[in-house]
C-alpha cells in the first residue's frame, strides 16, 4: 500500500512546448503543462467540458525525452507524485505552486 501513496497518474495534452533547462550541475529540468478533460451533461442535457491543468516537472533521463520527442498538443500519460512549494516574486509577495513530479512517461 506504500506505493499507493502521492501518486498522480494522468492522461493529457501539452498547451505549450516545454522548456528545459539545464542547471549548472549538469541535469535536466523539463517544466510543462498538460490539459486534462472531462466531459458531462449539466441539468439542462447540454455537454460540458471541464478543462484542468496541470503544472509538470521531470528530471535527467526523462527531462531530455521530453526535450526531444514532446510538443506542444502531443498527448501523454504521466505517473508521478504531488509536490508543493513556495516563493517569493520580485514584489516581494509570497506564492505557492502545486506541481506534478513525472516518474513515468508514455506517449501516446
Amino acid at each position: 500500500m506504500n506505493a499507493l501513496k502521492n501518486r498522480v497518474q494522468l492522461i493529457g495534452n501539452l498547451g505549450m512546448k516545454p522548456e528545459v533547462i539545464t542547471l549548472e550541475s549538469g541535469k535536466k529540468l523539463a517544466k510543462f503543462s498538460i490539459a486534462t478533460n472531462e466531459v458531462y451533461k449539466n441539468a439542462q442535457g447540454e455537454k460540458i467540458t471541464d478543462t484542468q491543468w496541470h503544472n509538470v516537472i521531470a528530471w535527467n533521463k526523462t527531462a531530455e525525452i521530453i526535450e526531444n520527442y514532446l510538443d506542444k498538443g502531443s498527448e501523454v500519460l504521466i505517473e508521478g507524485k504531488l509536490t508543493n512549494r513556495s516563493y517569493e516574486n520580485n514584489q516581494g509577495e509570497k506564492r505557492y505552486v502545486t506541481e506534478v513530479v513525472c516518474n513515468e512517461l508514455l506517449m501516446l
